[in-house]
């Protein structure tokens, strides 16, 4: 593994390099005729507010691409290069895997475009490309998403490594199709989990950036996931009155069937260290082994393998 790229900070983060792996995108197909509308049997709120991933994620990791690939022209570091194309890759899979679970809703009675069309405007127009002049301005609008992407990129790796655990899910019979959705893309979240932040060290490391925009980025997911569960019980065909309230996703979390408020909130000082490093968080032996196992990405090798 080559040398990473030095950080412009007083405490450069250092990373545990047999944390580090090859990145591969695999191409995962799911079939959704047998999964419920409920996939967690008896618990519409937990269903909903994790169904919140396939709103959210299309449209963002759309956006992760495209600012990626105006990115790769700064980057100076073969590895991380590399390293950046793989997560190229693995994100488109990540949206696309995600879009497709959208027309099984709706075929369900839950019509997602309200919702959908105010996230591509938020990830398309709020943080889309503007129009300014080549150099300092132009420049500084790209850190910024750049560094905004490594704030969301902390969480992305936060909720994978969760999912990766959440035994308790299985425990209630989770539908196993979208439980292999979820913890195939969180393992590759994991997996992936250090290249956002390698980047933005490399091209940037202003850790006032850094605060700034783990501060957007930290609000806009609050904002947006309240709101989309929100949506999701406020229109479940199903549910005569049903509401998402903060006071069930902190009981949830003490069942075990989604992130314990608590967790959340220590993850910030470790994000906000100055000797802060992705590495440090989450396993990727446990994310490999989870994608030697998955399903999808054993039936994505295969077909590879046939084609080939």
């Amino acid at each position: 593994m080559s040398n990473k790229p030095q950080a412009r900070s007083d405490r450069a983060p250092q990373p545990i390099a047999s944390e580090w792996t090859a990145l591969k995108a695999r191409k995962v197909s799911f079939a959704w005729e047998e999964t419920p509308l409920h996939w967690l049997p008896g618990d519409p709120f937990t269903t909903h507010t994790i169904n919140v991933l396939h709103l959210l994620l299309p449209a963002g990791e759309r956006w992760f691409v495209h600012v990626y690939k105006q990115v790769l022209p700064y980057i100076e570091d073969e590895q991380l290069r590399a390293d950046v194309i793989g997560f190229i890759g693995q994100e488109a899979m990540h949206s696309q895997a995600h879009d497709e679970v959208l027309p099984h809703l709706r075929e369900q009675g839950l019509d997602p475009t309200p919702y959908t069309a105010q996230i591509d405007w938020f990830f398309e127009k709020l943080l889309g490309d503007r129009t300014l002049p080549p150099g300092k301005a132009r420049k500084w609008w790209l850190m910024e998403r750049v560094a905004t992407i490594a704030a969301i990129e902390h969480y992305t790796a936060f909720l994978g490594d969760w999912v990766l655990n959440a035994d308790e899910l299985d425990r209630r019979g989770a539908d196993p199709t979208m439980l292999d959705l979820l913890r195939w893309h969180g393992a590759e979240e994991v997996e992936h989990r250090s290249v956002a932040f390698d980047l933005f060290m490399h091209v940037d490391g202003s850790y006032a950036r850094r605060v700034r925009t783990w501060g957007v980025a930290f609000a806009a997911l609050v904002f947006l996931w309240q709101r989309g569960a929100r949506f999701f019980m406020e229109n479940d065909p199903t549910l005569v009155d049903g509401r998402a309230s903060f006071k069930e996703f902190f009981a949830k979390g003490r069942q075990g069937v989604l992130p314990t408020a608590g967790a959340m909130v220590r993850s910030i000082p470790r994000y906000l260290n100055r000797a802060y490093h992705p590495s440090h968080e989450g396993s990727t032996a446990q994310a490999v082994a989870y994608l030697a196992s998955s399903p999808a990405a054993l039936a994505a090798e295969a077909h590879e393998k046939g084609a080939a």
